[in-house]
């Protein structure tokens, strides 16, 4: 296996480190304090790892509440979230029957699916690029009260455009309860097939939402920020970062933070779309994407959302870069993809398999990651021992 490992030092740091559970090492912004201090309009269960800035609002349909909301009104750039208004704007007011052209169908469906870029590019030049914004705002059905064109200096990148959390609870309430059903059906199919790996830039977008619950759920994620080249897919592919990574630093003050990497998690949970769920997050600049990834997993993990199913076993943090999930517990095996550099994973259960040596140390056993549908050597696993404690072995 290709792997490029951090060194002795930075090994023997890291091995003595025991598996997390959601939530762990974050810090709680709850109860009276919280709520005097304006962070906090629900009781809020929204744990915020050290040095992140959230915005979070979870809404149950079925009651027709929050049941989160921690700074849900401050503007973040959106990154990718945008292409929901984008998908809207091309969608209104087609006619009765809403058919969309096949041209167009080919560009939605994996700007919806897969976050690709280059179909963002042509429905924001070609439809008015600011203006789309300001159609969407001013639409009294959708409701939105923070959502903003990019700042003056960036009207090329729709990915600087502001939203907020409850501007995004307040979208797909409009998609879901007040959208033609041919709009909406459209839109929540797309979500409903998000695939792991993005169209144009190879991350693994399967973070926050889908990393957290079991299905049913659909998702729109978001990214933006000077991380490394995605590594997602069985190729391994590593492109550039995508349009709206790649901007330039700011060149004068903006409303919206424009420096801090940014990953977003927003989309339903649940059966029949119980609840809405918008994770907003900036992160120090700096931060590698496994890490980013990891925080927002353990934020959306602590959050109560209605009807949401979670996931059996046992969060562990990795080591090392390009670790490859592969198909079964042995080198010679296909490999399916490979893991953000330092991601927290979930292990199902474990068995013996090939032995792998990464000098000084060996390892038999390999860990079955079931969201992935693969297999990881545990020597690349954040523990003491090489069998990890309190996780089952696969059954035959």
């Amino acid at each position: 296996m290709r792997m490029l490992l951090r060194g002795a030092a930075a090994l023997a740091a890291v091995v003595t480190v025991a598996s997390l559970t959601s939530g762990a090492a974050a810090h709680p912004r709850t109860g009276r304090a919280a709520e005097a201090a304006g962070t906090v309009r629900a009781s809020a269960a929204a744990q915020i790892p050290p040095g992140v800035t959230a915005g979070v609002a979870v809404y149950d349909r079925e009651a027709g509440r929050f049941t989160e909301q921690v700074d849900d009104s401050a503007q973040f750039r959106s990154a990718s979230v945008v292409k929901l208004l984008l998908t809207l704007d091309f969608l209104w007011d087609r006619g009765p029957d809403y058919t969309i052209p096949p041209a167009d169908r080919a560009r939605l469906e994996p700007m919806l699916r897969g976050s690709d870029d280059d179909a963002a590019d042509h429905y924001w030049s070609t439809y008015g690029g600011s203006a789309i914004i300001k159609r969407m705002t001013d639409r009294t059905e959708l409701g939105l009260r923070d959502t903003a064109p990019p700042p003056a200096g960036y009207p090329g990148f729709w990915g600087y455009t502001a939203v907020s959390a409850r501007d995004t609870v307040a979208i797909y309430r409009y998609i879901l309860e007040k959208a033609p059903a041919p709009v909406r059906d459209f839109i929540m199919d797309n979500l409903r097939r998000s695939t792991r790996c993005s169209a144009t830039d190879h991350f693994d977008q399967h973070f926050g939402i889908a990393g957290a619950f079991d299905k049913p759920w659909a998702v729109k994620q978001g990214w933006s920020g000077k991380y490394a080249k995605g590594t997602c897919g069985s190729q391994a592919a590593s492109s550039g970062v995508g349009a709206e990574s790649a901007a330039p630093a700011p060149r004068a003050a903006a409303a919206v933070d424009l420096s801090r990497p940014a990953l977003h998690s927003t989309g339903t949970v649940g059966a029949n779309d119980r609840s809405i769920v918008a994770v907003l997050t900036l992160h120090p600049v700096g931060t590698s994407y496994g890490k980013a990834y990891t925080d927002i997993g353990r934020l959306t993990r602590s959050l109560n959302v209605p009807g949401a199913k979670r996931p059996a076993g046992t969060w562990f943090g990795t080591w090392g870069e390009f670790v490859n999930v592969r198909r079964g517990p042995g080198t010679g095996d296909d490999r399916m993809t490979q893991l953000p550099a330092g991601v927290e994973v979930l292990v199902g259960c474990q068995v013996r398999g090939e032995v792998v040596n990464v000098p000084p140390y060996t390892n038999e056993w390999w860990a079955y990651l079931p969201q992935y549908g693969g297999y990881i050597s545990n020597i690349y696993i954040s523990s003491p021992d090489n069998r990890l404690p309190n996780v089952p072995e696969c059954a035959a």
